[in-house]
């Protein structure tokens, strides 16, 4: 079965255009022009992917998310005008799954709904779950044993580097805010302060080997957070 992606925008040319691309590469797509409408097909429809605009005739995309977390899971890829950290932030806070700001590469729209869709296992993971962990390229994750692999060689982490580590693989693709790792690694004690995360995030990045300006592993949203990459 065609995965189903939502596309929500209240341009009727961009949605439009959105659909035609998203047909193009196999899946059906589905449209609506505000957030009620938009609610309504998510839950009568049940889509895959929710492709979303924040700018709603009607109500805020934000309180879109929010309406749709209390009752699915619905990955969410936010499409928006808005470019500051904090409305980003927002609404990645608020459930979003992912955040593309106005104007957007349309190709890198349909990458981002390709990750989305490989761990809903219509194209299988590139991240790959396996009985006792995850892995990606070199790297290897054994969440039985609490040690992590690079290429033959074991990386000695510290508690709060693996837990760091986890919670991105767990989450590959998925922009993860300051905000949500602290707050799940740290037990939210650190929530006025990302410094801690920043130097964890530091020496993680040294011991898998990165190099800042190629990295292979875990990708920097500026003033946002962190997401795992994706092949």
């Amino acid at each position: 079965m065609e995965p189903l992606i939502l596309v929500v925008d209240d341009e009727k040319s961009i949605r439009k255009f959105l659909q035609l691309s998203i047909e193009m590469q196999g899946y059906k797509c589905i449209d609506a022009s505000d957030g009620t409408s938009a609610l309504m097909l998510a839950m009568s429809r049940s889509p895959d992917i929710l492709v979303l605009d924040l700018g709603l005739p009607d109500m805020d995309g934000v309180e879109v998310i929010k309406k749709l977390r209390t009752v699915s899971q619905i990955p969410i890829i936010i499409i928006s005008a808005r470019g500051h950290d904090k409305e980003k932030i927002e609404a990645l806070d608020a459930g979003a799954d992912d955040y593309l700001v106005k104007p957007f590469s349309v190709p890198e729209l349909l990458a981002r709904i390709r990750v989305i869709l490989r761990h809903k296992k219509f194209n299988g993971n590139t991240l790959e779950e396996e009985n006792t962990g995850y892995r990606i390229k070199d790297l290897f994750i054994d969440t039985e044993k609490h040690r992590v692999w690079l290429g033959n060689q074991e990386i000695r982490l510290t508690p709060n580097e693996y837990k760091v580590l986890v919670l991105l693989a767990k989450n590959q693709g998925k922009v993860l805010t300051h905000k949500y790792i602290v707050d799940n690694v740290y037990g939210g004690m650190l929530s006025n302060d990302t410094q801690s995360l920043r130097v964890c995030m530091g020496n993680l990045r040294r011991k898998l080997g990165e190099d800042p300006s190629q990295p292979q592993y875990i990708i920097t949203e500026i003033g946002v957070g962190y997401r795992l990459i994706d092949e």
